[in-house]
């Protein structure tokens, strides 16, 4: 039903569906269920080309088994800052982990950031993110070295001297501008073969013009950035209180 687990013959249908190349909005719209439940299910069983559904339901039905214990003393043992619900928590950040490896990010890489974005300080020591996480600080050292070449992350030492993996209100700038850097690099890449392989040849010309298109959309991306940057700093209550002055004039 709606809300619950997932059944082995809803597991069956979305190997049919993505068998036949559906989106998992439709096939998630044909069970009656949220995209993210979709989403989730599918990425962490293998991904969309090697889903199975009979391995997925063993590996539910074995999840559940193990961390049944642990999850009812972790809720027991820590509880959750601002009265948040522990469970709900839990599910928003294995929905936001499985979104982030959809968008690309492996699944240690995602967890990591999921981690670092959902917690209030906004930094974790490599320590404090191997005990959230129950993995070896050596997974934590090679999520962490991905997500600062991304500009993800950043580094600081802290009083002991400790490092700390920090991520601000700049985060999405500062990994929105180094994405549209390696689209400049790519556009250079291309336009010295334009003048390899022959300015008028059909090759050259397929180049140059990706080469015209990426450069416009890494300028759009920056100046874009560049405008909406104040947004990572608005706090809560002020964009409340400027949709509510904004609502009268729509009326």
């Amino acid at each position: 039903m709606p809300g619950g687990r997932l059944t082995q013959t809803e597991r069956q249908q979305i190997a049919l569906g993505l068998a036949d190349s559906l989106p998992y909005a439709e096939i998630a719209r044909r069970l009656h269920r949220p995209t993210s439940t979709i989403t989730r299910e599918v990425m962490r069983n293998g991904g969309p080309t090697a889903y199975r559904a009979d391995l997925a339901q063993r590996a539910t039905e074995r999840r559940a088994h193990q961390r049944r214990p642990a999850s009812s003393r972790d809720t027991e043992s820590a509880p959750q800052p601002h009265g948040r619900n522990a469970e709900a928590v839990a599910e928003y950040e294995e929905t936001l982990t499985t979104v982030l490896m959809a968008s690309g990010l492996t699944k240690m890489t995602a967890r990591v950031l999921t981690c670092l974005v959902t917690t209030d300080a906004g930094s974790l020591t490599a320590s404090q993110l191997s005990q959230r996480l129950q993995v070896s600080p050596a997974s934590i050292s090679k999520a962490i070295t991905f997500l600062e070449s991304q500009s993800l992350v950043r580094r600081e030492r802290d009083e002991r001297r400790r490092d700390r993996y920090v991520v601000d209100n700049e985060l999405f700038y500062q990994a929105t501008i180094a994405s549209a850097r390696a689209n400049d690099q790519l556009v250079e890449t291309a336009r010295n073969g334009v003048a390899i392989l022959g300015p008028h040849t059909p090759a050259a010309t397929r180049l140059e013009n990706i080469a015209r298109f990426l450069d416009f959309i890494s300028e759009s991306i920056t100046r874009a950035a560049e405008q909406a940057r104040e947004v990572l700093h608005t706090k809560p209550e002020t964009a409340s209180s400027n949709a509510a002055q904004a609502g009268p004039h729509h009326q």
